[in-house]
């Protein structure tokens, strides 16, 4: 059974900086590109961070560039995000996704999911 666990999230003032884990499990991490996306109230969700399985960097979002980083360690079937300067339109529920198909990640349309963690960034 595959199962993603996210954690890392918080309440953080405005300029702060978080970061946020998924742990995989039930499947051949190595082999899968991951992403991190959001989905703050009343909004879609949408793509943040995407990475392939090599560690080679999938995109970012353009609200992030330059704030945001994500990172893998396949070892410990582990992404991150690292998040600073932190603003408060950061606030949102995040998720990890996982997809054998980077495409998938960057669309918004991996395969497996996980239950989510609360970023709130207070201004």
């Amino acid at each position: 059974q595959v199962q993603l666990v996210e954690s890392g999230g918080g309440l953080v003032q405005t300029g702060g900086s978080l970061r946020l884990s998924c742990a995989a499990s039930g499947l051949p991490f190595t082999y899968y590109a991951m992403g991190w996306f959001r989905q703050a109230p009343g909004k879609e969700r949408e793509f943040v961070a995407g990475i392939r399985w090599s560690g080679s960097i999938i995109d970012y979002a353009d609200s992030v560039k330059g704030r945001f980083t994500i990172s893998r360690d396949n070892a410990k079937n582990t992404v991150y995000l690292q998040m600073n300067s932190l603003k408060p339109e950061d606030t949102a529920v995040y998720y990890c996704g996982l997809d054998q198909i980077p495409s998938r990640v960057l669309g918004g349309t991996a395969g497996y999911w996980g239950q989510g963690t609360q970023v709130t960034v207070s201004s």
